[in-house]
């Protein structure tokens, strides 16, 4: 088993992978003394995921290796980041005079063409990443490289507790910061792996 993980797993602590480690060493502290509004729609760790996020998209279309690859992992933040803000919903459509409140897409005109085209454009990522046969790129980088095991462990953390906080709990900041672990952890190996010697 310390041989496998040895051949195939990355110990290093990058730069990046603090990152991931403040957040997570963040997640009580966040919880215990943020006001639940930190968690509501466009508020304070709402908009620090998007940012991550697209940090995360500039690195993927500006990748100057692999660069069918990484368009179509930008492609994927581009469907994570459209997921967050609903396809605009909870930007445009607030529900005046309510907090974190926002009007359905069957309260707005033309609403209902939101999830087809959301659905039409996730399509369209998953042609893509067939029509260029991606998944032997995908496959090399999991069999040629070293896998960061600390980002994939904290983003794979951050997923759990995400998900946990989603289904079993009702506490927005809890939800959002450790949905934050994720997105912080997955854009470090994706910096990992644009900048790092981790090339194929």
């Amino acid at each position: 088993m310390i041989k496998f993980l040895k051949e195939h797993f990355d110990f290093k602590i990058y730069g990046i992978t603090w990152f991931a480690i403040l957040n997570a060493l963040l997640i009580i502290p966040c919880v215990l003394f943020l006001p639940e509004r930190f968690g509501y729609e466009n508020g304070l760790l709402e908009n620090i995921q998007m940012a991550v996020l697209f940090f995360g998209l500039y690195l993927s279309f500006f990748s100057k290796i692999d660069k069918k690859f990484f368009i179509f992992v930008g492609l994927v933040l581009l469907i994570l980041i459209l997921r967050e803000v609903n396809c605009g919903r909870t930007l445009f459509f607030p529900v005046p005079g309510y907090e974190n409140v926002f009007y359905s897409w069957k309260d707005i005109k033309y609403g209902y063409l939101a999830h087809p085209i959301y659905g039409v454009f996730i399509a369209s990522v998953g042609f893509y990443f067939l029509k260029n046969k991606l998944f032997i790129n995908l496959w090399n980088y999991i069999k040629n490289t070293k896998l960061p095991l600390w980002n994939i462990f904290f983003m794979l953390l951050g997923m759990g507790l995400g998900l946990y906080a989603e289904h079993t709990m009702h506490n927005m900041v809890f939800e959002e910061i450790t949905e934050m672990l994720f997105y912080v952890s997955l854009i470090g190996i994706i910096w990992i792996y644009t900048k790092s010697h981790n090339e194929c």
